[in-house]
């Protein structure tokens, strides 16, 4: 909930050298893999060759790492504005109604 939190996380993501988003998996040739992903509502495939795989596999892996830590920047950043708003209402409480009635103004 702190600010060197949240800056600690943003150095983190910004640090991240390479992303990738997909799903790996060997293709039936065996020769090389696959990389799967929905974009705009369509699946998209792409071949990988063996030479390509750790360097996609890094990728993979720092896109994990870029999903888990904006999660927890989001989470932080809720925390905060959920607090803000409980001290908000805190100080400003909402009036209440007087338990008397008010006379009503005569019609003459």
């Amino acid at each position: 909930m702190n600010p060197p939190d949240k800056t600690r996380l943003l150095q983190q993501i910004a640090a991240i050298p390479a992303m990738e988003r997909g799903k790996l998996s060997p293709h039936s040739s065996g020769r090389h893999h696959k990389l799967q992903r929905w974009q705009e509502g369509r699946n998209h495939t792409r071949h990988v060759p063996a030479d390509e795989l750790p360097a996609l596999q890094n990728a993979l892996e720092g896109y994990a790492q870029f999903q888990q830590l904006t999660e927890q920047y989001a989470d932080l950043v809720i925390q905060e504005t959920r607090q803000h708003l409980a001290d908000a209402k805190k100080k400003n409480p909402a009036r209440r109604p007087s338990s008397w009635r008010r006379k009503k103004k005569s019609s003459n």
